[in-house]
């Protein structure tokens, strides 16, 4: 399992619903999680809206807590 499917689970199993989100590069490190992009709303014309805005209770520390377990 890579770093960026553990990811995906450990955002799924801290945050629910789970969020949409973007980012580029592996997800190894809490640099490359401050890059992630969460959606935050639609704007009039069904397009996302993004931002660094962290979902309530994430933190890297949580994911990365989860991602190891995984």
């Amino acid at each position: 399992m890579t770093n960026d499917d553990k990811f995906c689970k450990a955002v799924a199993t801290l945050v629910s619903p789970t969020p949409e989100y973007t980012y580029g590069g592996s997800m190894d490190n809490e640099t490359i999680f401050n890059t992630v992009k969460w959606k935050t709303g639609e704007d009039g014309n069904g397009s996302a809206i993004l931002s660094n805005s962290l979902p309530s209770g994430i933190t890297w520390t949580k994911v990365k807590a989860e991602m190891d377990k995984l």
